[in-house]
């Protein structure tokens, strides 16, 4: 008896810790990686995965297939073998991930840029992947894992993978990885695997102690050593009689064999020694001749391009800079390094260095006349124009190369050059400070193009490539300078050197699958030309290494969505008055959009959270021009689902079409939250009010109802007639029928007169 009570305690026991240990395991899981792995499910083309969801869903608690968690965290990923598709995207941000294994399966594009820093063993195996190893890569200090073997990945590896302190094992092999082998020589590595690549050089002494190391398939120490002369062979002992030794002849088919004189027999063998000699003399002269011809060959197109700077043709003509003296001061206190600019023909276009293959341009702030900016064209028949010269500390200046300055000549470049260049952009004003004002000191030939100058760039080390250096004014595009998420990618807070503030929408890898470098250039040119006071500025763009960014102005107060639907007290920043001018800014900036500028744009994703306020709560509207990236793939059905989950979709967007009038309707709802506080969707109401516009519809036309639905916040502060007048434009604007739904010009008119 008495054991059976102790087996029932004991069976008690196990059951309390089974179910102690299951709800420390399994919960509700962290909103930071639901968005991460929202984010992964559409970037790999929203594969069959049990559980697996594009928007929400609880990984953890709804036990996701392949995923690992402790408490609310996702720990690890295990999909080997599971014949995903797509790309890997740029939105890996989970917090507390230990192991990602998406090995044997067919994932194609570049590695991302961006991993968590908490993994310790990524496998991405036999897939497809393209491009060269990141340097971010080093940041992951505690990896002690790394698989990337069996893919096409190519270019050297990278000098910060000597900062992987933790990694025992690594396989890189049959890949197309090229350079030699010296950045692992410090690593506590215990397996290495770099077989059938295109390694070369002396392997380091330290790597061949490695207990496994593989090496197979490398061309190792390939370098071409000219063969020695050839030696004659040791003549063949002679015997003292003509019987003991004698020489064969063989003449004919048949072969003599007679006695020798001695004498004869020296004779021969002298002229044979003599003649062997010289033979191989000539051969070696030949082979060094041939050699030295070879060698100059390859130094010719080197010394030709050596050092030269991949720069962009200017096009129009050359404008009195307008730098400041401060900034010219500035500039010239740093330590200067001085190089010749060779002529060129127009044909010519610097041959393109992977590592230096950054397109970075800024975009000019005002949009009246083309005084004091230049135009550069950008290929394949689009040109950026209205362009300003970027900040000081965004332009490659590095000693020893050479730039092409040519300030009169107009020279177009075509589309072939552009795909397979580089263009590398310096401003006027600075190019006329290095070149101290294009003086005749400074010009140091003439040529059928124009006159060409040396020119003396500021600093002596090459800056870090664009993305690096947007890496570091994120702090490493950190969660903490995160400032919003989206459909085409997270959005970070950037602060530049001098205290400059920037927006960096990081376009996930799924938001630009498909579309060409081109395309994103032609798109990038499409944006630059929209200006108006009410839509972010778009001040400079990034696309390196597969990666793409678009650098807004920073408006200060955020987004119209916190402002009302945050933890901030709206009540004081958002008076009635000031309600009524945030939403004649926002029509402002669709009525440019649709009416004024051409072709017409279609905003597609106008929702409170892309309307942002700067110091003096005006209307700055986002994402304008970005239609092209919300319209197509998985990203398109992914933002149409989330404005119908958010309650802002017309409802003739359930047939998949999208217009200008359904602009106008997702205005209306947020007209709506500026009326009555509330967010669009409410998942936490009853079910009747949930969506604002049904429930807001019935009652936008009764005067009592109508004063019981406006927000609390505003405590009566508003004329009766003011608020009656919005409600009606609020009305008209969510009409079902698009047709019945005003134009923006009339909504902008109607505001007025409220005003």
């Amino acid at each position: 008896m008495g054991n059976m009570k102790l087996e029932l305690h004991v069976g008690v026991f196990v059951i309390c810790m089974v179910i102690l240990i299951g709800s420390f395991c399994v919960g509700d899981t962290d909103m930071v990686d639901v968005a991460a792995i929202n984010s992964l499910y559409v970037s790999l083309a929203s594969p069959p995965l049990q559980g697996w969801k594009p928007v929400g869903g609880d990984p953890c608690l709804e036990l996701w297939q392949g995923v690992a968690c402790v408490f609310s965290n996702i720990t690890a990923i295990h999909l080997g073998g599971m014949n995903l598709g797509g790309q890997l995207g740029s939105n890996l941000n989970f917090p507390s991930i230990i192991e990602l294994d998406l090995s044997n399966n067919h994932i194609e594009g570049p590695i991302p840029f961006t991993f968590p820093p908490t993994l310790r063993s990524l496998s991405l195996s036999a897939n497809q992947l393209n491009g060269s190893i990141p340097d971010a890569l080093s940041l992951l200090t505690q990896l002690s894992n790394l698989d990337l073997s069996n893919n096409n990945l190519s270019g050297q590896l990278p000098s910060s993978t000597g900062s992987l302190s933790s990694l025992t094992t690594l396989h890189l092999q049959n890949n197309q990885l090229s350079g030699t082998l010296y950045v692992l020589q410090d690593l506590p590595l215990q397996d290495l695997n770099i077989e059938n690549n295109l390694f070369s050089g002396p392997i380091p002494p330290k790597l061949l102690t490695i207990p496994n190391f593989s090496k197979n398939g490398n061309p190792f120490n390939t370098t071409i050593i000219p063969s020695p002369p050839a030696v004659a062979p040791a003549p063949v002992a002679i015997g003292s009689s003509p019987q003991e030794s004698p020489w064969k002849v063989a003449h004919g088919p048949s072969a003599l064999t007679a006695p020798v004189p001695a004498s004869t027999r020296k004779s021969v063998i002298a002229k044979s020694v003599i003649w062997i000699a010289g033979a191989g003399l000539l051969v070696f002269i030949i082979l060094g001749v041939f050699l030295l011809m070879l060698r100059c060959i390859k130094r010719r197109p080197e010394k030709k391009n050596a050092n030269k700077l991949d720069v962009g043709v200017f096009v129009g003509p050359l404008n009195k800079p307008t730098r400041s003296d401060s900034d010219v001061e500035a500039a010239n206190q740093e330590e200067k390094g001085k190089f010749e600019v060779p002529n060129r023909s127009t044909d010519f276009i610097p041959k393109v260095q992977e590592e230096q293959d950054i397109y970075w341009k800024v975009v000019s702030a005002t949009s009246e006349g083309n005084n004091g900016r230049e135009s550069i064209n950008t290929g394949g028949g689009s040109k950026l124009s209205s362009l300003q010269p970027p900040p000081q500390h965004f332009l490659p200046t590095s000693p020893g190369e050479k730039v092409i300055i040519n300030p009169a000549i107009t020279t177009q470049v075509t589309k072939r050059q552009v795909m397979s260049n580089s263009i590398r952009v310096y401003t006027v004003a600075l190019l006329q400070q290095y070149t101290n004002s294009f003086s005749q000191e400074n010009c140091i030939g003439e040529g059928t193009l124009g006159p060409v100058y040396r020119a003396e760039l500021p600093g002596g080390k090459y800056p870090s490539p664009i993305y690096i250096l947007f890496q570091q004014y994120t702090n490493s595009f950190s969660q903490e300078n995160c400032i919003g998420e989206g459909t085409l990618g997270p959005v970070y807070r950037a602060e530049l050197p001098g205290g400059k503030l920037l927006a960096v929408r990081k376009l996930d890898a799924t938001a630009s699958m498909g579309q060409s470098h081109e395309q994103f250039l032609q798109l990038v040119s499409s944006i630059s030309k929209i200006q108006h006071a009410n839509i972010a500025r778009l001040v400079g763009y990034c696309a390196e290494h597969s990666q793409r960014l678009l650098v807004y102005e920073y408006c200060s107060n955020g987004t119209l969505h916190d402002t009302l639907h945050g933890y901030d007290n709206h009540c004081i920043k958002l008076p009635w008055n000031a309600r009524i001018q945030v939403a004649l800014g926002a029509a402002r900036a669709l009525e440019y959009l649709h009416e004024n500028f051409q072709p017409p744009i279609v905003h597609r994703n106008f929702r409170s959270a892309n309307v942002l306020l700067n110091d003096n709560l005006e209307v700055c509207i986002s994402d304008c021009g970005l239609g092209p990236l919300l319209s197509s793939g998985s990203t398109g059905q992914l933002s149409g689902r989330l404005l119908t989950a958010y309650g802002y979709s017309a409802p003739e967007f359930e047939s998949g079409s999208y217009t200008q009038q359904s602009d106008v309707f997702s205005f209306g709802v947020v007209m709506l939250e500026l009326l009555t506080g509330r967010k669009s969707y409410e998942k936490s109401l009853p079910r009747g009010e949930q969506v604002l516009v049904r429930w807001a519809v019935p009652q936008l036309h009764d005067i009592d109802a109508l004063s019981k639905m406006v927000d609390p916040c505003l405590k009566g502060t508003y004329p009766m007639k003011s608020l009656s007048r919005f409600a009606d434009i609020v009305s008209s604007c969510i009409q079902r029928e698009p047709e019945f739904r005003p134009a923006m010009s009339e909504i902008v008119q109607d505001l007025l007169r409220i005003k």
